[in-house]
């Protein structure tokens, strides 16, 4: 993505629904980068942003926090309910999101932010580099098949009273995902981050 960004620092997990980005995106968080200056920033501390967890807990608290609005809410509640994916169209209510997990979490210049659920499309991948400077992407690798065998078993331990998680959901994400996520990948690519791959545990 551009490095043009006045937004803090940012590393991007992509991969399928079921690949383990939230585990990843959770240690992270946990252990940090391994050095105080990695990404060309000074780093305090990561953050993980979760957008789908982020997404479902504004629908569960289920009113306004000063950056999300009701129709912003009520419209998320629709979309958990069908198992829809956010569009570009859409994308001004996922900026939102983001924005109201940096303002609760009191996000400084020295947070690197890592992103999981977020970009998924060309035009969001664009966006978002408006608002954060993407250093880094790591692509979990996860065929169809293992990512199903995964959500049945809850690898991660982080798939508990997930309403999208039925198998019908489930296979309309791999459905519509994969192909946005490929083209979501060709325009990061040829961008000035580090980029590593990590094919995901059979099971």
């Amino acid at each position: 993505m551009a490095s043009g960004s006045t937004g803090n620092a940012a590393i991007l997990l992509v991969g399928p629904t079921g690949s383990g980005k939230t585990p990843l995106g959770q240690l992270i968080e946990h252990r940090g980068l391994g050095r105080p200056r990695c990404f060309g920033v000074e780093t305090k501390r990561c953050l993980h942003f979760d957008f789908g967890a982020n997404l479902r807990e504004a629908v569960a608290r289920g009113e306004p926090d000063g950056v999300l609005l009701q129709k912003d809410i009520d419209f998320l509640a629709r979309v958990l309910a069908e198992g829809l994916l956010l569009e570009d169209e859409h994308f001004p209510v996922a900026a939102r999101i983001l924005q109201s997990f940096l303002k609760r979490h009191k996000a400084d210049r020295q947070t690197v932010v890592v992103l999981n659920g977020l970009p998924r499309h060309i035009s969001q991948a664009e966006a978002v580099a408006a608002l954060l400077d993407v250093r880094g992407v790591v692509h979990l690798q996860c065929s169809a098949e293992v990512v199903r065998r995964r959500i049945e078993s809850n690898v991660g331990g982080d798939r508990a009273r997930r309403v999208d998680d039925a198998r019908q959901a489930v296979e309309a994400k791999l459905a519509v995902s994969n192909a946005a996520r490929c083209r979501c990948l060709s325009i990061i690519v040829g961008r000035a981050c580090r980029w590593s791959t990590l094919r995901c545990p059979q099971k």
